[in-house]
Parts: structure tokens; C-alpha cells; sequence
């Protein structure tokens, strides 16, 4: 089976280095809708260099790694890449007209992050995921979450939602044809919130907030511009290059696709931009429901996720003292617990019956809650998300008869 990849951006690009690596594909087609450059020579620099993870060769071969792609053919639009045959579409933008079928590709991943209604039409004018499918591919994989326009719609039955190692099983071949990976916050928040409903179990956790401290993203502006028309959010439009940015995410909503146990528990989840390339951070506060006589301690909290990073790939617990540079590249490390940022506090809540009309009853109750802090790395980019959105690749394609 050959892979097609939509969009070359940072997610597509990367894709593309590690399925060359992997080499689990026949060949990959990338489509890139449009002229690049000079020509296909020009494409493949861009292939071959990268600011943020250096060279191509390095990445695959170590430090005498040199030139990975050769055989360029521009009026085929081919290369070799690391051995691995890949071709370049630069004809159409929307999904329903490039050509898979004519390419043999029955699988998809589309890193674009314009097609993510799962509702929309395939002849939708500015085109639609599921254009994928009337292209010729059998299932089409979206790097984002899934974002329905339309309010009023749900979930179509053909489309799922899964992070590797949570809820893959999920999936169903027979019945899903778009699939989410959702992003690379909700995959790494994922991997700190599920040990703990594993072990506590959700009725425990009474609330729950994070905040992404995020790298940079390509939507980003270098320098100030002017918003487009009707723009809500001016900070948008700011430099990143000199700006802490407050923003948003949808890690909350997509996290409750997931792990459906947070649909019962109050979440709020923030975003903070930072100037730097990559490697991010999610901070994690808790309020679970404890008892006084034992109350949970941070040693509790870290050897729940030491165990559970024993027996995942994904998740990796560590006592070292981190940077955000020195997680860049974690191989298919979804979140690396931090513990000895762990924090936990213990205090008896007074809470107040008396709204409740109650009669005979205390006028009040103490509730024992215990507050904790967790500190999950993660990179955003190669390391973590376009590592295990891979792996999702390629368990996918084990499932396509």
C-alpha cells in the first residue's frame, strides 16, 4: 500500500520523514495543489532541510548522514527519498479533484487543517474531507480535530475520533471512513488524564483545568498585521517573535471524543504562545475528592504515572530537571511527566446546604478535596504528535482489507 499525505506544512513535511524512515509504505504521493519554487529541485530542499530538527540525513543516517532524495524527475514529479519512491502533485487544491485513484492511494492523511468539518459536503466550494473519498481513497485521516460548522449537526456515523493507545480500538474499519487524531494537545493531555481516571476513577475528580504553554504555529504572524475583516481576536494578528499570546483550544472537546469519563467532569483548558519552534507543556490542576484520615500525596500521583509509563510507549516519566529543548524529538512520546514538579495540597471544603432547602440536616458539610499540579512535556511537532499520528497510520492500514 502506498499513503497519500495532503499539505506539506509542518505536520505533512514530517510525516513525510517519518514514513521515509519507517518505510511501513510502498511509496507516498504528496499533494502540494500548487507550483513551489522553481521547480521539484526546490521542493526537495525544502524537504531535506528543516529549522527546527536540521537536516533530513542527519535525522535518518546520524551525523555522516548526507544527501537522502535523489532521481528527481520534474515532468513526472518524482524523487527517491531514503530509497522509498515519492511523488509530488501540484495541480489541485481541493480534495475531491486530486488524483489518488489514478495513484492507487486508498489511504489519506490530510495535514492541510482547512478540511475539518466531517459534515461537509465532498463538493463543498472550498472543498471538504470528504472529497478525499470521491478522489478515489477508501479513508481519509485528518491531523486536527474533527470542528462540525454547523451547530446544529452531530458527529456523522462515519467519522471517529481516536489518539493512539487510548481509544484506537474505537476505530472500525467496516464503519469509519474519516478518522481524527486529534492534536497534539489533546493527544499528550490525554496521556495525563487517563492514568488518573484508571486509578481514582472519574466520580473522584471533581474538577479539572490545564493551560498549554505552546510553541509557535504556523498561522502565526512574524510581525504585526492588520486583522482580516470581522476578526474577533486581535492578538492573533501580533508577532510571535516578541509576544506571550494568550489563545484558545479545542483540547477540552476533542479530549471528551476520547475518553468519554470527561463528559462528567468540569474542564477548562487554556492556551498560552510562546516564541519558540517547537516543545510545549501542558499544566494540569486537579481537584479530587479525598479523605482527610489518608490523604493523597504527590508520591501517590508520580508512582501512578511511573507504573503507568511501564506499560505504555507513549507516556514517559521522568526526575530529571527539563527544558523545553531537551523533550524536542522524544520518539512517539505523547507526554513526559515531569515529577519532581508534582504538587498536592489537602484541605477540608466548608460547603454551604442551606440552598439546597434541606431540613433536619447540617446547615453545612466538609468535603475533604485535595488540589494537584502535573507537568506534562511534550513536543508538539516530530516528537510526540507526528510520531504517533505514524503509528495511528499505519495501525489503520493494517485494518484495510
Amino acid at each position: 500500500m502506498k499513503l497519500g499525505i495532503n499539505g506539506l506544512g509542518r505536520i505533512g513535511k514530517l510525516s513525510l520523514w517519518h514514513h521515509v524512515s519507517r518505510k511501513h509504505f510502498s511509496g507516498l504521493v504528496i499533494n502540494l495543489g500548487r507550483q513551489v519554487g522553481r521547480g521539484l529541485e526546490d521542493v526537495a530542499a525544502s524537504i531535506e532541510r528543516d529549522s527546527t530538527y536540521g537536516r533530513l540525513g542527519t535525522y535518518l543516517h546520524g551525523h555522516k548522514g548526507g544527501r537522502v532524495i535523489e532521481n528527481l524527475n520534474e515532468a513526472a514529479g518524482t524523487m527517491v527519498v531514503n530509497g522509498m519512491p515519492v511523488t509530488i502533485l501540484r495541480e489541485a487544491r481541493n480534495p475531491k479533484d486530486i488524483k489518488w485513484k489514478e495513484n492507487d492511494i486508498r489511504l489519506v492523511v490530510d495535514t492541510t487543517g482547512v478540511f475539518n468539518d466531517p459534515t461537509a459536503d465532498a463538493d463543498a466550494p472550498r472543498g471538504a474531507m470528504r472529497g478525499h473519498l470521491q478522489a478515489g481513497a477508501e479513508k481519509a485521516i485528518l491531523s486536527a480535530p474533527f470542528k462540525i460548522k454547523d451547530k446544529g449537526l452531530s458527529m456523522p456515523d462515519d467519522a471517529v475520533t481516536t489518539v493512539m493507545g487510548i481509544n484506537d480500538s474505537d476505530f472500525n474499519p467496516g464503519k469509519h471512513s474519516l478518522i481524527s487524531a486529534a492534536s497534539c494537545t489533546t493527544t499528550c493531555l490525554s496521556y495525563m488524564i487517563k492514568p488518573l481516571i484508571d486509578h481514582f476513577g472519574a466520580d473522584k475528580i471533581l474538577s479539572a483545568s490545564m493551560v498549554t504553554v505552546h510553541a509557535a504555529t504556523g498561522s502565526q504572524q512574524v510581525l504585526d498585521r492588520l486583522p482580516n475583516a470581522g476578526a474577533t481576536d486581535l492578538r492573533k494578528n501580533r508577532s510571535i517573535l516578541n509576544n506571550i499570546i494568550l489563545t484558545t483550544t479545542g483540547a477540552a472537546r476533542a479530549l471528551a471524543l476520547v475518553i468519554p469519563e470527561m463528559k462528567s467532569i468540569g474542564f477548562m483548558a487554556e492556551s498560552v504562545r510562546i516564541p519558540t519552534s517547537t516543545g510545549s507543556l501542558i499544566i494540569l490542576v486537579l481537584n479530587l475528592q479525598d479523605n482527610l484520615d489518608n490523604p493523597i500525596k504527590r508520591n501517590l500521583i508520580n508512582s501512578i504515572f511511573r507504573d503507568y509509563a511501564a506499560g505504555s510507549p507513549y507516556l514517559e516519566y521522568t526526575e530529571d530537571q527539563n527544558v523545553s529543548c531537551d523533550i524536542i524529538g522524544t520518539p512517539a512520546a505523547a507526554a513526559i511527566i515531569e515529577g519532581t514538579e508534582t504538587h498536592t495540597r489537602t484541605a477540608a471544603i466548608n460547603v454551604n446546604l442551606e440552598h439546597l432547602n434541606c431540613t433536619g440536616g447540617p446547615a453545612s458539610v466538609q468535603v475533604p478535596v485535595t488540589q494537584t499540579v502535573i507537568y506534562g512535556w511534550y513536543d508538539n511537532e516530530l516528537g510526540s504528535y507526528t510520531n504517533m499520528l505514524g503509528d495511528r497510520t499505519v495501525s489503520i492500514a493494517e485494518q484495510m482489507v
